[in-house]
């Protein structure tokens, strides 16, 4: 790329993130609804990643052959082939980190989350859904073309015999903008922890890519790192978790259990639970990043 496309294109990098930045700290959607101006989540983490990159086709292998490459969903989104598209996509990628309160709230539960915590995972994914929609009409009013794969018709969330999936996985996507990498307990850890929420788009625009850091795709977790932390394990009431990773059908079970009045205490439509995201050395941060091996 000569010197002046890249200058747009970190240009236009600087604009994005200061914009999704900006959103995040105004928009009347990141507060709790039983607080007077208490934020769900707190300053986001931004990264791009090359949208042709062939991570994402290593996916439809790591995932399933359902999940979609950026090219697919940006061509299923606008109604064309995917060789019909410009020769050069970018994703943006976004981590929402989970403010210290809610956090704190959710240490000491042993059995299900914390009321804050249930009203992040149900109010915080609108506002998710909300900033995803704004990134895209801040890219389309240039005239790129963009989609949030999470908001269309065709994202669809399926089960194989190891769980639960979606054609378009964000922690995924994350991984391949260098936002972090996963955990013992599925996970996704960055230099913020473990307790976010993730979001994306696909666009045409050139943006620059993020470079991936990180030595292999569990270098942000102990358990992986030294062989040291197993502190996600006893935080799981489904006994989901164990040394040979998480088991998804199991958690699955424990989330659909009778919990009608957990969701009616709460006024939730999705209680969530995230034990194993608090009161664990990568609740906050990267605890692997000065660990010596």
């Amino acid at each position: 790329m000569s010197t002046k496309p890249r200058e747009e294109a970190e240009e236009l990098a600087s604009y994005l993130t200061k914009e999704i930045k900006k959103f995040a700290a105004t928009s009347e959607l990141n507060r709790l609804p039983d607080s007077r101006d208490e934020p769900i989540f707190e300053e986001p983490l931004v990264q791009f990643a090359d949208g042709d990159d062939p991570l994402f086709a290593e996916y439809k292998k790591i995932i399933d052959p359902v999940h979609l490459t950026p090219r697919e969903a940006l061509a299923q989104a606008y109604d064309k082939n995917p060789e019909e598209l410009p020769s050069r996509l970018s994703v943006i990628s976004w981590v929402l980190p989970i403010t210290r309160r809610t956090r704190e709230s959710n240490r000491p539960q042993k059995d299900v989350p914390s009321r804050a915590w249930s009203h992040t995972r149900w109010y915080g994914e609108k506002f998710n859904e909300a900033l995803r929609s704004h990134v895209v009409g801040l890219i389309t009013g240039k005239g790129y073309m963009a989609v949030a794969p999470f908001l269309q018709p065709f994202f669809a969330s399926l089960t194989n015999e190891k769980g639960p999936y979606s054609n378009w996985s964000e922690r995924h996507v994350a991984y391949a903008a260098g936002l972090g990498t996963f955990s013992l307990s599925d996970g996704f850890i960055t230099e913020r922890g473990i307790a976010h929420r993730c979001g994306s788009v696909v666009t045409d625009m050139p943006l620059p890519v993020s470079p991936r850091t990180a030595e292999s795709p569990y270098a942000n977790c102990l358990f992986y790192v030294n062989q040291k932390c197993t502190a996600c394990i006893p935080r799981c009431p489904a006994d989901a978790i164990t040394e040979q990773g998480h088991d998804k059908i199991r958690c699955q079970e424990y989330l659909h259990m009778d919990t009608a009045h957990l969701r009616d205490e709460y006024g939730v439509g999705v209680w969530g639970c995230g034990l194993c995201q608090t009161r664990v050395p990568c609740e906050f941060r990267n605890p692997a990043k000065k660990v010596k091996v």
